[in-house]
């Protein structure tokens, strides 16, 4: 997989976790370790993006 493929990739994770966050949070009752869990999933997209650009 070639570098620009790979950063597409993590842009449109790191989006489909922002929007699931967002769902998991307005439920009337929000599973808060889910929510967290996204969260880290999230940050971990986001740390590996930050590597590529150095």
């Amino acid at each position: 997989m070639s570098v620009d493929a790979r950063i597409e990739s993590l842009r449109a994770k790191h989006a489909q976790l922002e929007t699931a966050i967002e769902v998991a949070s307005h439920r009337p009752l929000p599973d808060t370790a889910h929510i967290t869990d996204l969260k880290r999933q999230k940050l971990k997209v986001k740390e590996e993006l930050e590597s590529i650009h150095g």
